[in-house]
């Protein structure tokens, strides 16, 4: 199979800043070495339709591959990395959306 980008959608609710603050810095190189792209993040989302997350802040980036993306969430230094966002926020969901093949 084609790789295909893959796309990971994030809503959490920031409960300590400066936690979280620590896990930002350390994020985007991690990103990077995986081949990551940070696409958006939004503070207000809005929702047209369904249930709404409860609040917080909405966060897409992708990868190039699901095999990348896995290989960045599995890194050590990056679940090291994540006890900030553990301890600074309330996650609700990461998932990984499977982008289209080429057609």
């Amino acid at each position: 199979m084609t790789n295909v980008p893959v796309y990971m959608m994030v809503n959490l609710h920031i409960t300590h800043p400066d936690t979280y603050r620590q896990y930002e810095k350390g994020f985007f190189p991690l990103l990077k070495k995986y081949g990551g792209e940070f696409i958006t993040f939004d503070d207000n989302a809005v929702t047209l339709e369904g249930f709404a997350p409860r609040e917080g802040r909405m966060i897409v980036f992708k990868f190039p591959s699901e095999a990348q993306a896995r290989a960045w969430y599995a890194d050590p230094d990056y679940q090291a990395l994540s006890e900030h966002r553990r301890e600074g926020t309330r996650l609700e969901f990461l998932t990984m959306v499977r982008g289209l093949p080429p057609r």
